[in-house]
């Protein structure tokens, strides 16, 4: 949304421009990506950038409060209340519609977060990429980023690897999904393998004996210390997969990051946090009469994944169906105005969403806020799940001039 890169930027695009652009995604992660890669980047200029910085640091703060967990308790299920020695998540995201204030100056407002793994990997291999096609454009040719606070690719591949690893060898560590290969966010599989070694694992194939779980690794069985969980719980309990573990079991493993953050830091902690960034929520359990201005609220499913179940036109009779009993799997959110603030190449304006990511390695006292990725929409809803068929929309990052040269 910066308006000198932008005009560059679009001045430049051209469709074999942005076929190269995928092809060396592509080329990167060793196959094709499953899902709409944007034709451009989001320029995000510094006083937004620091805004959300600002806001999301204070937001986790916030979350990280002892007496704040205590109350987020109650939203983890009985299944995923394994040991929690972890006073906040590895993995932290929080994500940010781009809207305008009451002058009309640019603004981010929080959707949702969540203490769940996020593309670590895919982005940041993302934006050297792109770092690299911008040398043929003179006004864009130099150094950019999608790191927050200096990080540069030693000290983000080390604070990433540290993250993952807490120490354990690589061999020891596997990425875990159901069925990996299958998944939209497998092409960040393959690139958190090259940068930081970890092998990635069906949870159908892993072995147990005892208190010890093993995976096949070039043939040879080799114990797992470490397990970096992908495994999104919605899709667990949907598809149940064979498991040789339980997580409430007492293994000689550790996880990044342990299911229950899933739902201790997510959409349930919105209607509990008190920040001038986050738009009003209530739990729809404790909605006792509705507000007379529904269609200014968006009702969503608190431990949902990518959208699914989302409603951002809700009715009377939609908040009527949902059963007493489910009500507190369900919020009713104060609906944010997108601004179409990024222009294409037609000078349409497109609805921009940014989330950032932090990563607390076992050594740190706080999340550090590390990076992000964005999502452009034209529709009422966000995500590579939407707007499939639309140019302009889909999965990419924003970006940024780097201190580091």
């Amino acid at each position: 949304m910066d308006e000198v890169f932008r005009g560059a930027y679009n001045a430049a695009f051209g469709e074999s421009f942005f076929a190269a652009m995928r092809a060396d995604l592509e080329a990167a992660v060793g196959g094709e990506i499953p899902f709409r890669v944007a034709e451009t980047p989001v320029f995000l200029p510094a006083p937004l950038r620091d805004k959300m910085a600002r806001a999301a640091q204070e937001i986790v703060s916030e979350l990280s409060v002892p007496s704040f967990l205590e109350k987020m308790r109650p939203a983890i299920p009985e299944r995923y209340r394994g040991a929690e020695a972890e006073a906040t998540p590895e993995m932290v995201a929080v994500d940010f519609a781009v809207c305008r204030d009451a002058g009309g100056e640019l603004d981010a407002r929080v959707i949702e977060l969540q203490g769940f793994p996020s593309l670590y990997g895919l982005m940041f291999l993302w934006c050297e990429l792109l770092e690299r096609r911008f040398q043929s454009i003179p006004q864009l040719a130099g150094r950019w980023t999608n790191c927050f606070g200096g990080l540069d690719r030693a000290r983000y591949v080390d604070l990433l690897a540290r993250t993952v690893l807490a120490g354990v060898p690589a061999e020891n560590v596997v990425l875990v999904d159901i069925k990996p290969r299958s998944q939209k966010t497998w092409p960040d599989f393959a690139a958190t393998e090259k940068l930081i070694g970890v092998r990635t694992v069906c949870v159908t194939e892993i072995e147990r004996a005892g208190r010890e779980l093993y995976y096949r690794r070039d043939g040879k069985l080799v114990p797992i210390r470490r397990i970096y969980n992908r495994m999104v719980c919605e899709e667990l309990e949907r598809v149940k997969p064979p498991m040789a573990f339980d997580f409430r079991d007492d293994l000689e493993v550790s996880f990044c990051t342990h299911p229950s953050w899933y739902f201790r830091w997510s959409k349930y902690s919105l209607p509990f946090l008190h920040h001038p960034a986050v738009p009003p929520a209530r739990l729809l359990s404790d909605v006792a009469e509705l507000p007379p201005d529904l269609e200014h609220y968006v009702l969503k499913p608190l431990f949902s994944f990518a959208g699914m179940g989302v409603n951002v036109t809700p009715t009377r009779a939609d908040v009527d169906a949902v059963p007493a009993a489910e009500r507190p799997g369900w919020m009713l959110q104060q609906k944010v105005d997108y601004a179409p603030a990024l222009r294409d190449v037609e000078g349409h304006g497109i609805k921009v969403e940014v989330r950032l990511m932090f990563l607390r390695p076992p050594e740190a006292t706080a999340p550090i806020l590390a990076l992000n990725l964005a999502r452009l929409s034209r529709g009422k809803m966000i995500g590579v799940d939407h707007n499939k068929d639309l140019p302009w929309t889909g999965g990419t990052l924003a970006m940024w001039p780097s201190e580091n040269g």
